[in-house]
């Protein structure tokens, strides 16, 4: 794509070649790790040495490269992919990526938030499961997961392997029955000094959060969550259909 329009200010310039870079780094174009030289990069973009070396910038601060002098530009660490066009849990989404573990933070029967109880169709006073997770993949902190489940699923719990399985697996089980569809609201937040300190990230790093509310396939919801993903490792991946409208 020609770049060279003198009228637009650089930084704009620089965006749009960190937008491309971006997405080729997040699909894997550069799996040796390095980068292509800046004039290269230059040539195939259309654009001067500098917006190149501005957009490169722009990806170092997001933490998705490292510009070392006399190396030159190298993936800094990987992003895995979270689909959003179907319901799984993060072991399932990510199985191909490595193992997904779980440390309980916290877990415990309380009485929940009004807003809480009316998201899962509860009479105010009754209580539910309050769970609190830490997931890493290969070992490194992936998100905060704060769970609020109906009692009669989330009970059982107490009595099973949280550390290496999904919740949504497990509640199948308990139910007897698969879960169906569940509802999704995403937001970009920066991480507050204690959620920084959990998932080993600086204070004020963008997070994905991301409120999920899941339902069983009788329509019942049972799975009200509030995750809060590291944005420098995890993307979200979807598909989209407009439908035809019918005649």
């Amino acid at each position: 794509m020609g770049m060279t329009d003198v009228r637009r200010p650089r930084a704009d310039r620089a965006r749009q070649v960190a937008d491309v870079l971006r997405r080729e780094i997040l699909y894997g174009r550069f799996r040796q790790g390095a980068l292509p030289l800046e004039g290269v990069l230059a040539r195939e973009f259309g654009a001067s040495r500098n917006t190149v070396r501005e957009a490169l910038g722009l990806l170092r601060e997001e933490g998705l490269v490292d510009r070392v002098p006399g190396v030159g530009t190298t993936v800094a660490g990987e992003k895995y992919p979270h689909g959003l066009h179907k319901l799984l849990g993060l072991a399932e989404t990510l199985r191909e990526h490595g193992e997904v573990t779980n440390e309980v933070r916290t877990m415990s029967v309380i009485v929940p938030p009004a807003a809480v109880a009316e998201r899962l169709r509860l009479p105010p006073g009754e209580q539910v499961v309050y769970l609190e997770r830490l997931r890493s993949l290969n070992g490194l902190p992936l998100s905060l997961d704060l769970t609020y489940l109906v009692r009669e699923v989330g009970e059982p719990l107490f009595d099973a392997d949280l550390t290496c399985n999904d919740i949504f697996v497990l509640l199948e089980g308990i139910a007897g029955q698969p879960l169906g569809m569940a509802e999704l609201t995403l937001e970009a937040v920066n991480a507050d000094p204690h959620t920084a300190a959990v998932l080993a990230v600086p204070r004020g790093s963008a997070l994905l959060m991301v409120e999920r509310l899941a339902h069983l396939a009788d329509g019942r919801p049972v799975d009200l969550e509030f995750i809060r993903f590291r944005g420098d490792r995890l993307t979200m991946r979807g598909h989209l259909r407009r439908d035809q409208e019918e005649d």
